[in-house]
């Protein structure tokens, strides 16, 4: 597995953020690594995400990669940006060819058992499952690994406190996308040592469940 997506594995949880103002990129990721968890996927929604993006990068205390990347053209502008993984919602094959061409490890959106072969074909091994709760959430995970015993995925969707140790003690599960960490609205409002406050509560949980 690429070292980027064991260090995923090791954190366990990927706060999914949508960032409004290149100038929440510092503060964030202040939170973030002050609250133990220097991950962060930024999620291209936004005209500030390449910025914010380049921010977090040059910082060298925090992984930051890319979400909802759905063209090839966003997916060069997060990797020009620094960002040392992609996301996305669906599995677009032209957009996993040109990230593992320019060697980043990309986790495209499956939804189905199709579209997991599809990715399959592609030559990965590690997706996002999403919505994960639209989808039936863990016992839809529990399913599909009996035939995709090699896959892993990352759920995203729908997730929080309440549910994420379930996903976690599923072995086909590396990590978790959280967007409940980090409030868009919170960020809005300058708010951050809440959001610091929560981190640090989520990975509280974690280190609950290792063993």
């Amino acid at each position: 597995m690429n070292d980027v997506l064991k260090r995923i594995g090791q954190l366990q949880l990927v706060p999914v953020v949508v960032l409004d103002s290149e100038e929440y990129a510092t503060p964030l990721a202040d939170a973030l690594v002050g609250g133990g968890l220097p991950i962060a996927e930024v999620t291209f929604r936004t005209d500030a995400a390449e910025a914010a993006i380049r921010v977090l990068a040059q910082r060298g205390d925090l992984l930051v990669g890319a979400g909802t990347v759905l063209t090839v053209e966003q997916a060069d502008r997060a990797i020009d940006g620094g960002a040392a993984f992609i996301v996305a919602p669906g599995t677009n094959p032209k957009v996993v060819e040109h990230c593992l061409r320019r060697g980043v490890p990309i986790a495209p959106g499956v939804a189905t058992p199709t579209d997991v072969e599809l990715a399959l074909s592609l030559g990965l091994e590690t997706l996002k499952f999403f919505p994960a709760e639209v989808l039936g959430g863990v016992a839809a995970l529990r399913a599909i690994s009996a035939p995709y015993g090699n896959v892993k995925f990352i759920p995203t969707g729908g997730i929080s406190t309440q549910n994420l140790l379930e996903y976690l003690q599923l072995p086909n599960v590396l990590a978790c996308g959280g967007s409940w960490l980090a409030p868009r609205g919170k960020m809005a409002d300058g708010e951050f040592a809440p959001i610091e406050q929560t981190v640090r509560q989520a990975v509280a949980l974690l280190a609950k469940e290792a063993p």
